[in-house]
């Protein structure tokens, strides 16, 4: 059976493990055999913790003698490279901090530590969490295991294609422009961004205080959906040490949904999107409908006003970490770094009224999408404007026209700034070259479970997660 450990969701190994079915031992040794035969060319975990063998007998012992820990116990997982991990390296991309060590374990990772989680690793960003795709100047790109050509998105990127490729069970992200979600589309597998503030958000770099702390979140990233069910209870302090592991139960979920209104759209107002990307929202919102909700093509209150507010609040934020990271120090940060460095050196500074006025109307636009989603509790939307795209890509031909990476996922940005939960679950396959196209399933406030209910209901419609090809023997991270 240790073959197609890997191949099993989080949530049934740690029922296997509790119940002695499997050991943690033979789960480590299987995902260690994927990562050393294809970490490698993906270039995805970029620090491996010390001692995982010795852990998983510790775990093993403990199911033995009937003292295991928790709902993930001997469940090897792995975590973004900006999330805090005691004594192991975080690095965030940056070789000014390539060798920061940090003393302590950010509060969600600490959590899956309670649960019984097994740490196998740091997964690769974007320097400083800054871009859409995962490459920086200390462990350079990682690969789309879909398609070695294309990016896994950013910036929880390395994470996206570690678990895409059963090298993890499943980990943690971040995302503050969706940086959970994009690569989770990238990539095939789903990621949630939950509401604001429903997971503790310190032991991150950059921190997410003072505006990001509106739209930034640490959430759960994996192959099933019932794995981020799993993992968001655990982060967010429902479950970690309860008794039992059971998987959602699917019928009572498609009860709960029965009879919702929905509301779904393609288009946004700020960028289009592809066909196929139409097509996916349109094969999502057809298997809500036969789960008996109630459907309806039309665009949410305050929608076009997201990606602008986004610059607004959240643009300049990442200011003082970049410059406090590099203040004497500029030869080191990578070429969006320095770019970003004097695009804000260039640009005078937006004054207090500015800011201030930015944030209200958000807060007055956030209120009238709530009151509106009274009504109308889900809205199924794209990721983004298109599917993976090619390695080192600042522009992107989208139906014809030609639109900036950035413009391209206004339709992440946007719930960040409102803060909203949103899902991102498999959808379909690009008609251009079958690479994964996935959709947003977005709720109100604090409604992770009901939005996590419908990805579900999508993802045993339509397929969800698929393994991706072989890979190439002559393809590697430098090409």
């Amino acid at each position: 059976m240790t073959s197609d450990l890997t191949l099993t969701s989080a949530t049934k190994l740690a029922r296997l493990i509790r119940t002695r079915a499997v050991s943690p031992v033979e789960v480590m040794e299987a995902y260690l055999g994927r990562i050393e035969e294809l970490n490698p060319r993906l270039n995805a975990i970029v620090t491996l913790a010390p001692d995982l063998l010795e852990r998983a007998r510790a775990a093993e012992a403990a199911v033995m003698k009937g003292a295991a820990k928790g709902a993930l116990h001997g469940v090897p997982l792995t975590v973004k490279d900006t999330i805090e991990t005691i004594g192991l390296r975080t690095t965030s991309g940056s070789r000014v901090r390539a060798g920061y060590i940090p003393q302590r374990d950010a509060p969600a990772v600490a959590r899956l530590k309670a649960a019984g989680a097994i740490l196998l690793g740091k997964t690769n960003v974007s320097e400083l969490a800054l871009d859409y795709e995962s490459d920086n100047p200390l462990f350079g790109p990682s690969l789309n295991p879909h398609d070695h050509s294309r990016t896994p998105g950013g910036s929880s990127g390395g994470e996206a294609a570690a678990i895409s490729a059963r090298l993890s069970a499943a980990g943690l992200g971040s995302d503050l422009s969706g940086s959970i979600r994009i690569p989770a589309h990238f990539c095939g597998i789903v990621g949630l961004k939950p509401t604001a503030g429903s997971v503790p958000g310190p032991g991150q770099f950059p921190p997410a205080v003072g505006p990001y702390s509106l739209g930034s979140t640490i959430g759960p990233m994996a192959r099933r959906v019932e794995d981020l069910s799993l993992v968001f209870s655990v982060i967010a302090g429902v479950r970690a040490h309860e008794e039992l592991v059971s998987s959602p139960n699917r019928s009572e979920a498609r009860q709960t949904l029965r009879g919702l209104r929905l509301a779904w759209y393609t288009d946004d107002q700020v960028s289009p999107v592809t066909e196929s990307t139409r097509a996916a929202v349109q094969s999502a919102v057809g298997a809500l409908e036969a789960a008996g909700l109630l459907a309806s093509k039309q665009l949410p209150p305050g929608i076009e006003r997201g990606p602008s507010l986004w610059m607004a609040l959240f643009s300049r934020a990442i200011l003082e970490p970049l410059q406090a990271t590099y203040s004497g120090r500029e030869m080191e940060a990578g070429e969006l770094a320095r770019f970003l460095l004097k695009s804000f050196a260039d640009k005078p500074a937006p004054s207090m009224d500015e800011l201030l006025s930015a944030w209200m109307e958000r807060d007055r636009l956030r209120g009238a999408l709530i009151e509106w989603m009274k009504d109308v509790p889900l809205i199924v939307a794209p990721v983004g404007a298109t599917h993976a795209f090619e390695h080192g890509a600042r522009r992107l031909l989208v139906s014809g026209q030609s639109v900036s990476v950035f413009r391209a996922f206004s339709y992440s940005q946007t719930f960040n700034v409102y803060g909203l939960p949103s899902v991102c679950v498999p959808a379909g396959r690009a008609r251009e070259d079958g690479l994964p196209v996935g959709v947003q399933i977005v709720g109100r406030p604090f409604e992770e479970e009901l939005v996590l209910a419908a990805a579900a209901v999508v993802e045993e419609a339509l397929g969800g997660w698929q393994p991706p090809p072989a890979p190439p023997l002559a393809l590697s991270p430098e090409g």
